[in-house]
């Protein structure tokens, strides 16, 4: 598929265009900073998007602004009294020193124990948090597979995790191939189903388009929702958009 992109400046705001073989302009603002992108069809030039864009400007920089003010973590150092996110909820990290494997674990509705070995810096206790971060979500994905490839009559033919620094997932049609990013462990379980179902929706239908808006309503109807709480959370030192 043909794509062609280039930027404008609009109102002293940088804009993304993406000209692709579709029939309809979209106009979207992205978290963390606002990023503004417009997928416009290939025969639309740039006046009629600068146009389209400017009838949307004081929509534009609100969001703007709210990304802007949305709440965000300090670079994490990984020490007792910590905030860490899992399933959506806050808890405390507890870090225990010991002479035994590192392992995670949660204690009653607010902590997050972290056991690893004396002597152990930062860097090191992330990489545990990170793979019980991981081993959660291999956990909690199969289940979402098995309950909705069945409703879309699609199946993928492998899926895996990692850390993604522009999306929350991605999909190759070709290959069936998913990809979900590791911080979805840190998201509601219903922000997680929502990006099983989005991935597994690019199997009918590869891009953005009216057909894929519509399979999405049609399977999930409040896939806006669920889409609203997974870009308006707690964004991590790293960010990532969708």
């Amino acid at each position: 598929m043909l794509i062609e992109s280039s930027h404008l400046q609009v109102g002293g705001i940088k804009v993304e265009v993406v000209r692709k073989d579709i029939k309809n302009l979209h106009l979207g603002v992205y978290p963390p900073h606002g990023r503004v992108r417009v997928a416009a069809p290939l025969v639309v030039n740039d006046e009629a998007v600068r146009l389209a864009v400017i009838d949307k400007l004081g929509w534009i920089k609100r969001q703007k602004a709210r990304f802007i003010e949305q709440a965000r973590q300090s670079q994490r150092e990984m020490v007792n009294g910590e905030s860490h996110y899992f399933l959506g909820k806050r808890y405390r990290l507890r870090v225990h020193e010991q002479d035994a494997p590192a392992r995670v674990a949660l204690r009653g509705i607010a902590s997050l124990d972290l056991f690893v070995r004396p002597g152990s810096n930062a860097a090191q206790r992330e990489v545990v948090l990170l793979h019980w971060y991981r081993e959660q979500l291999k956990a909690l994905i199969p289940p979402l597979l098995e309950k909705w490839q069945p409703v879309l009559g699609v199946q993928a033919n492998h899926w895996g995790i990692k850390k993604m620094k522009t999306k929350w997932g991605s999909c190759n049609p070709t290959a069936g191939r998913l990809w979900f990013n590791l911080e979805l462990a840190k998201k509601p379980v219903q922000c997680l189903e929502y990006i099983v179902v989005h991935e597994l929706v690019h199997l009918l239908e590869r891009r953005h388009s009216e057909r894929f808006t519509a399979l999405m309503d049609g399977f999930m109807p409040n896939w806006r929702v669920c889409r609203e709480t997974l870009n308006s959370g707690v964004l991590g030192h790293e960010v990532w958009a969708y």
